[in-house]
């Protein structure tokens, strides 16, 4: 990660606490280079903090190499960061694991860290289709997101939503007919290898402004890593 936990904003561990005050309605999202971006979370109207990391995250083409080996990985686990590594390591090919099982580790201390939790949710699966394919909101207090191999989750400005056209409001009908958003410049885009975290429906305070997102589209042929990190009891 090149980026060590220090400069994490350690109000979000030690002052503030993921049960914040109430919401703003223009929730907004912040994204920048710099790893501090992500404690950003923790004001009222953000509901989606993006590190743009760059070439800072695992080699793509090891990745994809990976996926080849293990079509059908997943990974489910509750682990703590001290074991995270050894937990990935024991999942995958051997000449896979060592770069982006050290990743994932640094990504669930950070987690840790930054929301004050002694365990963490994990998943790495692979993806041949959208796992989440229409636009909707998470019943969690956060979620970190990251696309290690294909594209990045895709995400509505708060502006953008009607969310009465969310779930069963949608009628049956695809989000590009629903009216859950009014133009296809509305959707946003994470790219592969950014940091996304995601404040739901769950955090305190934000009943009703949980960002809306959705898992992109696999064309044929297509592969896709996908992290999830989630608090856990």
């Amino acid at each position: 990660m090149n980026a060590p936990l220090s400069l994490m904003n350690s109000e979000s561990a030690h002052g503030r606490s993921a049960q914040a005050g109430p919401r703003d309605e223009c929730s907004r999202a912040a994204s920048a280079e710099d790893i501090r971006v992500l404690s950003k979370i923790y004001n009222d109207d953000i509901n989606i903090a993006l590190w743009h990391r760059g070439d800072r995250c695992p080699d793509i083409e090891a990745t994809r190499a990976l996926i080849d080996a293990a079509p059908n990985l997943a990974v489910n686990s509750v682990t703590t960061p001290d074991k995270a590594c050894a937990d990935i390591e024991r999942a995958l090919p051997r000449q896979y694991s060592g770069t982006l099982a050290e990743d994932i580790a640094e990504l669930s201390e950070m987690f840790c860290v930054l929301f004050d939790l002694k365990r963490v949710g994990l998943r790495l699966t692979a993806l041949e289709k959208a796992m989440c394919p229409r636009f909707h909101v998470d019943a969690v207090p956060c979620r970190l997101v990251t696309t290690y191999c294909g594209q990045g989750t895709q995400w509505l400005h708060h502006a953008s939503v009607d969310r009465s056209k969310l779930g069963r409001g949608s009628r049956g009908l695809p989000d590009s007919e629903s009216g859950v958003y009014g133009q296809a410049s509305d959707i946003q885009n994470a790219q592969s290898g950014d940091v996304a975290l995601l404040k739901g429906e769950a955090w305190v305070g934000n009943e009703g402004v949980g960002l809306v997102h959705r898992s992109p589209a696999i064309s044929h042929g297509e592969k896709r890593l996908l992290l999830t990190l989630d608090f856990a009891s």
